[in-house]
């Protein structure tokens, strides 16, 4: 790709992802990468902008991450974002020192609107404030454009340099004009164009894939997901019937789910796919036989999965690419794309065995957030109901069934799931909950059901509202509507006597029951 780039620096904060989203949401590109990145790869990326993250560090401690102060030399524009704002100061001659007050929450924020970064923003607006330091001292040449009761220095900026530091978040939907902020940054300071648009991205990855399979074989890993579903259409555009798609069904899918991928892509489907389907079901049950821990699932599935198309491959003859559905949010969980903890890994990127029987994986999405994952789908041609049906994991129920994975278990989860689905859509609340499924808990308790005692399992509920994955809150399901899925769920699947609606957010948790 040759538009222009903004990276973001990412030095451990919660909301690199965040931040990276919102730049995008502006028609501007950006990619994360560890604050361990040598200057010279910088450098040569040739970034338009440079945003600092936050942090859970002090910047004046020793052990803390850092950079160099060439990062501030090079006629690049920088952002400082939280953490990132008190390192560019104390890099730059400044001061950071531990602040008598805390300020977390939102918070009013008073601004000079003179400011480039605050063009068109209220003189008193909400901002979404984390920080227990705070800049002391400004850095020379730095003048003040925000402020707070208890924090003197909110924002500030060196415009001769190009330097802007901001304590708050403006990355997350709290801060109320925080989308207007980074607009300001990215097309303001940075003078980007906006070239960063899925009809672009798509005529030019078509074009990327034919000149890199040439007269090669491909296989592509379909899930019947709308990642895996855009990629596989995507390739389908470039090379035609050198693409063959294989859908494992690992007996880990939603109930019927393996039947309804296999009506809309394979023969009686739309899409004139080389379809194959392989029922692994029993493989897959052997393989995690009393294994409990969730990453250790995601290894063995991703592995699995792996080990099943390379088995396809060689019935099909020479197969030169793997296709997969990979997107940006799974390579930075995954702990690949910036500095943060490894959180889960993907059966597609981190799960990955060390040894992989193709020329090359081909992972045409691999920079794309989901939301822009559905708006190239569209651009492709998918119908709405395909793009917008509900997110599922590649590891399917095995890692929404806590604890050890048994063929028993995946039926309760599956009846459960199906009912649960089918009284959010009758409710009307499908178009208005971003993501909802039922998880089977490991927990086991005393129930009395016709008169007789019980000790079954309990399922725990799961819905959530979010704009794009990263940050997540549960929805407020009407409770006629969850006790209409308690009854039918106690009355309807065997072996639960319990159910529990999860009301945790993203962060603490994730949006996944694992």
């Amino acid at each position: 790709m040759t538009q222009e780039m903004v990276i973001v620096l990412d030095f451990g904060g919660q909301y690199n992802q965040l931040v990276a989203r919102r730049v995008r949401e502006c028609n501007v590109y950006c990619e994360i990468y560890s604050y361990k990145t040598p200057i010279e790869k910088i450098k040569e990326m040739n970034p338009k902008g440079i945003i600092l993250t936050g942090g859970p560090n002090s910047c004046y401690e020793e052990d803390s991450p850092t950079y160099s102060k060439e990062l501030f030399e090079l006629g690049i524009p920088v952002l400082g974002l939280c953490y990132g704002a008190q390192l560019m100061h104390h890099i730059l001659g400044g001061k950071v020192e531990r602040a008598e007050v805390r300020e977390y929450g939102k918070t009013e924020v008073l601004v000079d609107t003179g400011s480039q970064i605050f063009h068109n923003v209220l003189p008193s607006t909400i901002c979404w404030m984390s920080h227990f330091d705070y800049i002391s001292k400004l850095a020379p040449g730095f003048v003040v454009t925000a402020k707070t009761a208890n924090c003197p220095v909110a924002a500030a900026e060196n415009i001769e340099k190009g330097l802007y530091s901001i304590q708050f978040h403006p990355e997350v939907l709290h801060t109320q004009e925080g989308t207007k902020m980074l607009y300001n940054f990215v097309r303001g300071v940075c003078g980007c164009i906006g070239d960063w648009k899925m009809d672009s991205f798509v005529e030019q990855s078509i074009q990327a894939i034919r000149e890199k399979v040439g007269d090669g074989k491909v296989l592509c890993a379909l899930s019947g997901g709308v990642d895996s579903s855009v990629a596989a259409v995507l390739l389908a555009k470039a090379v035609g019937d050198q693409l063959t798609c294989v859908f494992v069904d690992h007996g880990l899918l939603r109930k019927n789910e393996g039947d309804e991928v296999e009506a809309v892509f394979g023969e009686k489907g739309n899409y004139n796919l080389n379809f194959i389907r392989v029922n692994a079901q029993q493989r897959f049950y052997e393989k995690l036989a009393g294994v409990t821990e969730p990453e250790k699932k995601r290894k063995i599935i991703g592995e699995e999965f792996i080990r099943v198309f390379e088995e396809e491959a060689k019935k099909i003859g020479a197969v030169d690419f793997l296709v997969q559905g990979t997107i940006y949010p799974d390579v930075v969980e995954s702990g690949l794309g910036g500095e943060s903890a490894v959180i889960k890994s993907h059966h597609n990127v981190g799960g990955l065995p060390d040894y992989v029987d193709f020329k090359e994986i081909i992972e045409p999405l691999r920079n794309l957030f989901k939301d822009e994952v559905r708006k190239a789908g569209l651009e492709l041609g998918l119908p709405e109901y395909l793009v917008f049906r509900q997110p599922f994991p590649g590891p399917g129920l095995g890692i929404r069934i806590i604890g050890d994975v048994t063929e028993e278990k995946v039926r309760i989860v599956q009846d459960a799931d199906a009912i649960y689905r089918e009284e959010i859509a009758k409710a009307g609340l499908d178009k208005e909950i971003n993501q909802y499924f039922a998880a089977l808990t490991n927990m086991r308790s005393v129930g009395v059901m016709g008169d007789e005692r019980t000790y079954d399992y309990a399922i725990a509920l799961r819905a959530v509202k979010t704009i794009d994955f990263m940050t997540a809150e549960a929805a407020e399901i009407p409770f006629e509507v969850l006790n209409k899925v308690m009854n039918r769920i106690i009355n309807e699947v065997r072996g639960v006597n319990r159910v529990l609606y999860d009301v945790s957010s993203k962060p603490p948790g994730t949006i996944e029951f694992e």
